[in-house]
């Protein structure tokens, strides 16, 4: 089986992604060579997949213009880790040859990339960016909660529809596929899914006389996608190693002391490397050059960060605000201060 994930390929193909031949593409190529020609140039695809493609351009827009969230958001969950979800544009994709081996990082990323297609859809939806869809419309009408009865009102984020067409788009290789390493993918692009739809809320506008609150307007919002991130970074913490059982249906685990993975957990098939050290074969980076904190004990710690390898100390100049005022009315004013502060980056591999 190609180990490439189809789904991530499709939408970080709009970035770089290619396997045997290199192909350069990038995002915005959508809006300028027009859908025709966008979907025939990423290569992997399923006949289901450029179908989808040709038929809903400006979805395949908006996942592009989103790719970068969902990026950000696993670099942010990880900066302080020995693998911080860098990417690089020279290798065969995005995440480089990480992504051939069936990990506890790739499960992350499977996950955090199909949450932020779901994201990113059910957002576009709801700013009326894409003519197939627009807000929740089911969320009509009358309803009640904890507090009492409420109308539904305002624009509630139709995260349903934005499910169903990643589970769709994303998926369908895998599910063509349907060996470990496809049940493994089609496992965490699920629990990524579930994890948006986990954190919807809620949200409502009183209404009264001197705000009494006596008739309520509701919707359902979307929590920031960083709810969604730190909670899938939980799940990567508490990931479940697993086999295929003997029907080829689903997992077991691997190790009989650990818990049988439930829908929401991340699962993955390979340990990961120490990542340490540059290891092309892996698509480990190495840390060498990394900021670490030399009083942490922590993963972030010089000791841990350098794999027992050192760092260096430079003293460098950093701007900072200072001398601040508030001004009447209202305005905070401060100073541009330069302070010289001591970096510690680890030592490269000898």
């Amino acid at each position: 089986m190609n180990f490439l994930p189809s789904g991530i390929c499709l939408y970080l193909s709009v970035a770089t992604c290619w396997l045997s031949a290199k192909v350069d593409a990038s995002w915005w190529y959508m809006g300028t060579l027009g859908s025709q020609v966008m979907c025939d140039n990423i290569p992997g695809l399923v006949n289901k997949q450029r179908q989808l493609c040709r038929q809903h351009p400006k979805v395949m827009q908006a996942i592009g213009a989103g790719m970068k969230d969902w990026i950000s958001e696993c670099q942010y969950q990880f900066r302080n880790h020995r693998w911080n979800c860098n990417t690089t544009a020279r290798d065969h994709n995005l995440f480089g040859r990480l992504l051939l081996r069936g990990s506890r990082e790739v499960a992350f990323v499977y996950a955090i990339s199909s949450a932020g297609v779901v994201y990113t859809l059910a957002r576009a939806c709801s700013q009326g960016e894409l003519d197939s869809c627009s807000c929740d419309p089911t969320k009509k009408g009358s309803s009640q909660d904890s507090k009492g009865s409420f109308d539904w009102g305002g624009c509630s984020d139709h995260v349903e529809h934005a499910i169903q067409f990643s589970q769709i788009f994303v998926d369908a290789k895998e599910r063509k596929e349907r060996d470990a390493r496809a049940l493994m993918n089609l496992h965490n692009n699920r629990a990524g899914r579930k994890a948006v739809k986990r954190f919807m809320t809620l949200q409502c506008k009183c209404h009264g006389v001197s705000g009494s609150c006596s008739v309520r307007t509701c919707w359902q919002a979307m929590a920031d996608f960083r709810r969604t991130g730190d909670h899938l970074r939980r799940r990567y913490n508490g990931a479940v190693q697993v086999a295929v059982n003997q029907y080829g249906t689903g997992f077991t685990a691997t190790h009989t002391h650990f818990k049988r993975p439930t829908k929401n957990d991340l699962v993955y098939l390979e340990d990961s490397p120490d990542y340490c050290i540059q290891d092309r074969q892996s698509g480990s980076m190495g840390t060498g050059g990394r900021l670490c904190n030399r009083t942490s004990r922590g993963m972030d710690g010089c000791e841990v960060m350098c794999c027992g390898r050192g760092y260096d100390t430079a003293r460098v100049s950093r701007t900072t605000k200072c001398e601040c005022k508030f001004h009447w009315c209202c305005a905070v004013r401060c100073r541009d201060c330069q302070q010289l502060v001591d970096e510690y980056t680890c030592k490269p591999q000898t």
